[in-house]
């Protein structure tokens, strides 16, 4: 295939296929174009001066000049000529359709914008690159930037067009286009950013072209975030209009034909025929040898073994049986009359046939119908009428698989867009439905259920809640290698969840959020490896190595709430009041009403409770909010409406949060992947308020370009979450060379408050509050409770998540959120994750408690008091501070007075008491001394009773004392003188005189 980038253009002398041979000495070319459009034909030998009189140069045909599809520019009479059979033109076009190298004129370029740790740019993508495959180019799967270059100049507006397949949002895949400059062309979101495929399928992508030179490039970048293996871009049949002509025809690749002249095309040679470059028509194969569509030479037919055949189960026969049967895998290619082969199997025996499937009913030939509206069956009986005052549960139940359901389909895609026959891909087997024989070990084994839209029962038409219906399935796996089993919905051509490797039998359930028609897939593929996959243009088969290894089992699939659904059961709805004329009939009850058990009417639930998304009968219905949280009004969900109360050694602590109701986020990085990605975490969070609506909105940015255009339905399942708490995983636009950063991998933590407490528990999650610094505050921080309803493979009652409140004063206005050090992607385990937001805003709201008052100093007769928040403040809003008061007061306080008063009143006592105790000391030594004289006397008369003076008596006479003696002294005088005189001595008869002698 020649590229033409330049204006000169050779000639070489047409052949039999349309292409050229070249003249013996020379060939032609055009001259480059003139201001006017005109240029020359010249001659130029092949070995300069090898030759001489060259044909003389010729006006050539105007720049602009093109030729129509299937033909090509005969340059010797510059006329457009028919392309021969086995050959085709595109006119004024060029295609890539053979990928058995990188054809001439692409460039692959691999660049890695991160720098290394010491500065240099990394070289970890040096071996990164398209790879081609035969009939289709491959993506690189790592985290390299990989481009594919094209240039072409184009005399004319023209466009190009390719086919892809883009299963993995996990890779970013875009398309734009460059002038001479290196300036990017204008080209809206759509044109630039690929929708993304369902997994086998092919989509075409196409973008118009300006005039001149046009630089194409196709760029992939895979996010290997979360170490799984990503699914590259495939990239063939790429068509570029508008270059001026073409000088020669292509010839049909082999394996390929062109039968007619002057074709645009070629088309693949059918089944067991072959054919040659360049063929005009295909070869049959020997009976021998097979060979499959476009395939360049037949192979011979291996002996037949047991992956050739594949076993069904018939219908129903009109005596309620059924039986195994044996069929060989289509296209056939095995030999069964020869050594070693496998013959196959007989029919089974008959058998009874499995019941119908809930929902429906048995006929007299023992097929399976629908049951009429209103009625009921579970698969065995007859279908009933719902009785008064009830209605049927639509939905879809298949839990037999005798045949395959009318709104299920299955198939099989491989790479090379080769389609297995129906029941290759799945096959029914009785009790279960598994995966099938297929093409190869790398085929996406299909099965698609169609749902065209959902609609609630009667009784909960009214409900605003977010779950329309639910998908429930139950499956198995069992995988020797690295098979995978997606589920998809695809609308939204995103995965919901994958399972790796073998899986024990387990049940998974999706919730419909949105109500819209959608198709339910399951795509099996036993390797994703490209070990030994063989293409077209090598012919060399493909080693079934897995195909009786690894299965994937589905044993039952039950929707409900489908809009065209059967009923298996009924269930009790509201009735009209018994005044109606249409008493009986059945009602739908007001957003957050339940039906009454005794009256079958609708009662409106309590304060502070919401109604389950699915029941709606008895009062039990009616869920209790959490802690800390209140239901909207229309009892769909609870929430906080951010003011939360708690009381602790008798003090009540009340909490304002409406200033953290607006939505905040947390970026959290930058991280590394293996090969040195730079990539953030970013979360958005809606605390509370919003009446109960989840104000946190992620989007995939990538995936919301690329399906901006998609239809009304579709663009529901944009890849938008909206939750109270929700991530994204960001690129940024400075780490790997992109225009914007690049969202993606949006998840939802937290559909679902639980409530909010100081307590570290509730419903089974745990706060683990000893991830975070421990609070010195005093304060006890407030933990709010969500958990997501969506189940995962790895979280089996959802992710969930506790945002940890907590008042820090020194955390200004809306504060700071983090998370914990030791799990620096906000979760340990990938199940909970945990938040701290710190700010003055959660602090309890100001009360009497909170401040003290402080008397100041009387000046000029007035006292101002002041009141002072107590340090540190640990409060906010509330109460605000008194204003300072002042009152009069004078210099010398009451007290004071009091004080002086009493203290001179002490003072004259004491004195007093001094004065008295001294005089009448005064009066007892008198007295003594007067004894001490009367002792010393002699009493001559006998009647004398004392010496001394009585008790009150005055003394006649003063006597006055030189000295005191002392009581020793006056002891021993007595003493001394009754001893002198004791021959005179005289007995006193008064006993009171002798009392006083001795004292």
């Amino acid at each position: 295939q020649s590229v033409y980038t330049h204006t000169l253009t050779h000639f070489e002398c047409k052949n039999d296929l349309g292409g050229s041979e070249l003249f013996t000495d020379y060939y032609y070319e055009y001259t480059e174009c003139d201001s006017v459009g005109s240029r020359w034909r010249v001659a130029i030998p092949h070995i300069l001066g090898t030759c001489s009189a060259l044909p003389t140069p010729t006006r050539g045909t105007d720049c602009s000049f093109s030729c129509a599809v299937g033909e090509f520019l005969e340059m010797s009479a510059q006329q457009c000529t028919p392309c021969a059979a086995g050959s085709y033109s595109l006119g004024s076009g060029v295609r890539f359709d053979q990928w058995d190298t990188i054809p001439a004129g692409f460039t692959s370029l691999a660049t890695y914008m991160d720098p290394g740790p010491s500065g240099e740019e990394s070289q970890a993508c040096n071996s990164s690159s398209w790879t081609p495959q035969g009939v289709y180019l491959e993506s690189s799967r790592d985290e390299c930037t990989v481009s594919l270059v094209y240039a072409v100049h184009l005399e004319q507006q023209g466009s190009v067009s390719f086919s892809y397949q883009y299963p993995d949002n996990n890779i970013f895949f875009e398309f734009y286009v460059q002038n001479e400059q290196c300036q990017e062309m204008a080209q809206t979101d759509d044109q630039k950013w690929i929708k993304l495929t369902t997994n086998g399928e092919w989509d075409t992508h196409t973008v118009n072209l300006k005039s001149g030179t046009n630089i194409l490039y196709w760029r992939t970048t895979g996010i290997l975030v979360g170490g799984k293996m990503v699914k590259p871009v495939l990239l063939r049949n790429i068509q570029i209009e508008g270059v001026a002509y073409t000088s020669e025809c292509f010839p049909c690749r082999p394996g390929w034909f062109s039968s007619a002249p002057g074709s645009s095309s070629c088309q693949p040679c059918p089944r067991n025929t072959s054919s040659h470059k360049g063929a005009a028509s295909c070869t049959p194969c020997p009976d021998t040898q097979y060979s499959h569509e476009g395939w360049s030479q037949c192979k011979e037919r291996p002996p037949c073994s047991e992956k050739d055949y594949f076993q069904i189960h018939t219908a129903c026969d009109s005596e309620g049986k059924t039986q195994v049967m044996y069929r060989w895998v289509e296209p056939r290619i095995c030999e069964e009359n020869v050594t070693g082969a496998v013959a196959l199997p007989p029919t089974g025996e008959r058998e009874a046939c499995p019941p119908c499937n809930p929902g429906y009913y048995n006929t007299d030939d023992s097929t399976c119908f629908p049951c009429p509206p209103g009625t009921h069956s579970d698969g065995t009986s007859v279908c009933e009428e719902c009785p008064a005052g009830t209605e049927p549960v639509l939905g879809y139940e298949y839990k037999w698989w005798n045949v395959l359901p009318s709104n299920m389909k299955t198939s099989c895609f491989n790479v090379g867009n080769s389609k297995c026959d129906d029941m290759n891909g799945w096959e029914v087997a009785g009790d279960h439905i598994r995966s099938g024989a297929g093409g190869s070990d790398n085929d996406y084994l299909i099965l698609n259920l169609h749902v065209p839209g959902f609609k609630l029962p009667t009784s909960l038409a009214g409900m605003t809640g977010t779950e329309f219906g639910r998908i429930t399935f139950v499956f198995e796996t069992m995988c020797s290698a690295d098979c995978e089993l997606y589920f998809m919905m695809v609308k939204s051509t995103t995965v919901v969840e994958s399972w790796e490797g073998s899986k024990e039998r387990q049940s998974y359930t999706h919730i419909m959020t949105r109500n819209a028609s959608v198709s339910y897939t399951w795509a099996f593929q036993r390797t994703n490896q490209a070990q030994d996959v063989i293409t077209l243009h090598t012919h060399i088969l493909h080693k079934h190595i897995y195909i009786h290894i690894d299965v994937v089992i589905l044993y039952s699939v039950s929707v409900t709430n489908v809009q065209d659904g059967v009923a298996s059961a009924c269930r009790a709805c509201a009735l009209l009041s018994q005044s109606s004329q249409r008493s009986g009939s059945c009602i739908p009850c007001p957003a957050g009403f339940y039906i009454d058990r005794d009256t079958n009417r609708c009662q409106e639930c309590p304060p502070n409770t919401y109604l389950s998304g699915h029941h709606t009968y008895g009062e039990d219905a009616c869920l209790p909010c959490g802690p800390g949280s209140k239901s909207n009004k229309e009892h769909s969900r609870c929430y906080s409406d951010c003011s939360y109360s708690h009381t602790e050694h008798n003090r009540t602590l009340t909490f304002d949060l409406s200033s953290l109701s607006p939505v905040a986020s947390l970026t959290i990085g930058p991280s590394f992947t293996s090969k040195g990605t730079k990539y953030l975490h970013v979360f958005n969070v809606s605390l509370c308020g919003h009446q109960g609506k989840m104000a946190a909105v992620c989007t995939d940015n990538v995936t919301d370009l690329a399906n901006k255009d998609m239809g009304s339905d579709s663009t529901q399942f944009v890849n938008s979450v909206d939750s109270f708490i929700c991530q994204s995983t960001i690129i940024p636009a400075d780490g790997r060379g992109f225009r914007m950063a690049l969202a993606s991998q949006s998840i939802s933590l937290a559909d679902t408050f639980l409530g909010a407490t100081v307590d570290s528990d509730l419903d089974g999650i745990n706060a683990r509050p000893e991830l975070f610094s421990d609070n010195s505050k005093g304060i006890p921080d407030i933990n709010f409770f969500y958990r997501s309803t969506q189940a995962t493979g790895s979280c089996e009652r959802g992710r969930s998540a506790v945002m940890t409140i907590r008042c820090n004063p020194e955390k200004m206005d809306r504060g700071q959120l983090t998370v914990p050090s030791a799990c620096p992607a906000g979760t340990c385990d990938g199940c909970t994750f945990h938040f701290l937001w710190e700010s003055g805003s959660a602090c309890p709201r100001c009360t009497q408690d909170d401040y003290h008052q402080i008397e100041g100093a009387c000046k000029g007769g007035v006292q101002v008091t002041l009141s002072v928040w107590n340090e540190p403040k640990l409060c906010t809003k509330g109460m605000s501070l008194p204003a300072k008061s002042s009152a009069p007061c004078e210099a010398i306080a009451l007290w004071l007075k009091v004080g002086v008063g009493g203290g001179a009143f002490l003072a004259v006592l004491l004195v007093s008491l001094t004065f008295y105790f001294w005089k009448k000391n005064k009066r007892l030594e008198y007295k003594y001394s007067r004894l001490v004289m009367s002792a010393n006397k002699e009493c001559e008369l006998p009647v004398a009773d004392s010496c001394a003076l009585a008790e009150g008596e005055e003394p006649e006479d003063d006597v006055v004392y030189s000295h005191k003696p002392s009581l020793l002294g006056k002891l021993r005088a007595i003493a001394n003188k009754r001893e002198g005189d004791s021959s005179e001595s005289v007995q006193l008869k008064s006993s009171q005189s002798e009392r006083w002698v001795w004292g």
